[in-house]
């Protein structure tokens, strides 16, 4: 809890940082690199919007220092490429080989970048238990999985101050860097990447859930609404029963207008109008004088004739994080007091919101330019107070709303709206703004660094890879006569089952003595990896007449570091420009149909061959050791503080 008394101190050291006047542990180096991460930013559209002449300051960058393109890694999805930047490791040494992993001795699939670990002791119980009350005896910690060394960590070993914000795949913070704040990846404090709310009273919530979101219907009493945010689970009680907070929506006479009490708050909104972020404590049965601060922002849809009312995602709050957010623990503390409140859920432009129906395109343009709003306005006090050695600063903006967007841009589809083309290209205009900005506080000896972790292409159509496996008989059911499939392998015959597929790009072979009921002995694994590789990378696309597979890779053969293969898939499979994985095979699901449509509101993707969409490198002058990839860019960094 923060005391008055800690208050003053924040506002003290605040005020320090702010001014740049805080004391280094070191010596200056009389270096100052800057570098920007723009998730998603695409070298084909990058270099037509600066021949276009939208883009002055990175055409400035390109002709003084250098500008081009940035090789992504195998496979090039966000958790996998800046773990990669991170540790100029490729994915098996750093661990990470898509958004999903899973326990081959259980076969259940798990975030792949962070879990929840308990430190219960070997002689105690886990817990003690009283009727409907529980009191745990053991902690849970949260835990970084990507390996290998952060690159910084040999910046700060050697006297060098770094400042790194909103990295990816950097929850909970490595604790190496002088500040650090977490970034894609930070759960809300549901421990989920973003489960919104919605309240209504018509018919829409005849639904009861929606992908991403709960649905819960209210009742309208005498001109109030009251209902319940829900927040974690109560580890203090039995069953999975989540704390929760009463709230109330009292309606206006004339209509216009409703006024929303939650906890001890009080905002008046209009329809279509967002709140600022309101604090709330979930209290936990069983331990009342104990509570996890959250923070929420309010968004009524509607509220006449009915009310349709949208909640954020419950965020860890800044000002009191229950979770590892931030180093030192107090920093994040230090940035919302010193400009506000803002998310820290680690993707927070809602795009589960609008493929879900809840949230208009525009509703969702505006939401998503809330986020970036509160990125922006981070940075640039953050960049004057920045002194010497290295700031990295995240903006993730571009990458969420580029997969909602793209069929805007490329004006194909059903459902294009013309007047969305302009949304992405906006987008790299303001980036390129802020280059501008940042190139008028830097000096002749500082080096500014643009780059993306990839690029983006056009999602067209999908291809279940395990309706494949299926069909070519690598995959069996337990009822063969059955075409479809549940999630999470429910209904698959492992006893038969020679492959399966797994997140976005991975291909798992059932090995014998790693999978759980794995038939596939190890002489054999070689053989059949190629086999079904070799069949993928020549298979077309019946409607379209065009490949559906560039090219595969065999984990083995293809990673240079080793240390952590066996975590990751045998093959990596890299679909075609415009072909993607299904989202329902990345979660273990089978559809009737191979191929299909994508019709969806998620229209633009990476999750291809690599080649496909590099991301973009761009600096003020030309680097001492020249950068072709991810990890490369890592050492150069080192070299540009005389590291080797």
């Amino acid at each position: 809890m923060i005391t008055p008394l800690k208050s003053i101190l924040i506002a003290l050291c605040l005020l320090a940082f702010l001014t740049g006047c805080q004391d280094h542990s070191s010596p200056p180096t009389g270096k100052r690199v800057v570098i920007l991460g723009v998730d998603g930013m695409d070298h084909r559209l990058t270099q037509r919007l600066i021949a276009e002449g939208q883009l002055p300051n990175f055409a400035k960058l390109a002709k003084q220092g250098s500008g081009g393109a940035l090789e992504t890694s195998v496979p090039p999805l966000s958790p996998v490429a800046w773990s990669e930047f991170i540790t100029g490791k490729d994915a098996g040494g750093h661990g990470i080989f898509d958004f999903i992993h899973r326990d081959p001795s259980t076969m259940q699939p798990y975030l792949s970048t962070s879990k929840v670990e308990s430190s219960e002791s070997a002689w105690l119980p886990e817990r003690i238990s009283a009727g409907d009350c529980v009191l745990p005896l053991s902690e849970q910690v949260q835990t970084n999985l990507r390996q290998g060394e952060p690159f910084w960590s040999r910046l700060e070993a050697n006297g060098i101050e770094s400042w790194i914000l909103r990295m990816p795949a950097n929850y909970p913070t490595s604790g190496t860097a002088s500040r650090e704040l977490s970034g894609m990846g930070t759960p809300d404090l549901l421990g989920s990447y973003g489960t919104f709310s919605f309240y209504g009273t018509g018919l829409f919530v005849t639904r009861k859930s929606v992908d991403g979101g709960e649905i819960f219907p209210v009742e309208l009493d005498q001109n109030q609404v009251k209902a319940r945010l829900f927040g974690p689970v109560n580890p203090f009680m039995k069953g999975d029963r989540q704390a929760s907070v009463e709230f109330s929506v009292d309606f206006e006479a004339d209509d216009s207008r409703a006024t929303f009490r939650i906890a001890d708050q009080v905002v008046q909104l209009e329809a279509g109008q967002w709140s600022p972020w309101i604090s709330v404590e979930f209290e936990f049965d069983c331990m009342p004088f104990m509570s996890v601060p959250g923070m929420v922002r309010i968004y009524p849809i509607q509220l006449q004739p009915e009310l349709e009312l949208y909640v954020s995602p419950v965020n860890i709050d800044p000002v009191k994080p229950v979770q590892p957010i931030s180093t030192p623990a107090d920093f994040s503390a230090e940035l919302a007091t010193g400009t506000g409140r803002f998310y820290t859920q680690g993707m927070m432009e809602d795009t589960k919101a609008l493929s879900g129906g809840i949230f208009t395109r525009e509703e969702f343009i505006n939401q998503a330019a809330l986020a970036g709003s509160e990125i922006e306005r981070q940075y640039y006090p953050l960049l004057e107070s920045f002194k010497d050695g290295l700031l990295f600063y995240y903006f993730g903006n571009l990458d969420q709303v580029s997969h909602m967007m793209f069929q805007h841009l490329e004006g194909i589809g059903e459902h294009v709206d013309s007047g969305l083309g302009v949304v992405i290209p906006e987008l790299y205009r303001s980036a390129d703004r802020i280059v501008g900005k940042t190139l008028e506080q830097l000096g002749p000896d500082d080096l500014l660094i643009v780059m993306s972790d990839h690029g983006f292409a056009p999602w067209r159509r999908s291809f279940n890879l395990n309706s494949w496996l299926r069909d070519e008989g690598y995959l069996v059911l337990k009822n063969q006569e059955q075409t479809s499939g549940r999630g999470q392998f429910t209904d698959i015959d492992w006893g038969l089952t020679r492959a399966y597929g797994l997140g976005f790009n991975g291909l798992y072979i059932n090995r014998q003595g790693r999978e759980r009921d794995g038939i596939v002995p190890a002489e054999q694994l070689g053989a059949l990896a190629k086999e079904i590789a070799g069949k993928l990378e020549s298979l077309v696309d019946p409607a379209t007449g065009l490949p559906a597979v560039s090219r595969t890779y065999i984990s083995g053969s293809y990673f240079s570091d080793k240390e952590h293969l066996y975590i990751g898939p045998d093959v990596i499979v890299g679909y075609a420009r415009g072909m993607r994985n299904h989202s329902d095979s990345a979660i273990g699901m089978l559809s009737t149909e191979v191929f299909s449509d994508n019709v969806g509101e998620w229209s633009g993707d990476h999750a291809m061959d690599h080649t496909e969409v590099p991301g973009v490198l761009f600096t003020s002058r030309p680097l001492l050791k020249p950068a072709a990839s991810l990890r490369d860019l890592s050492a150069s960094i080192l070299v540009e503080f005389g590291l080797e």
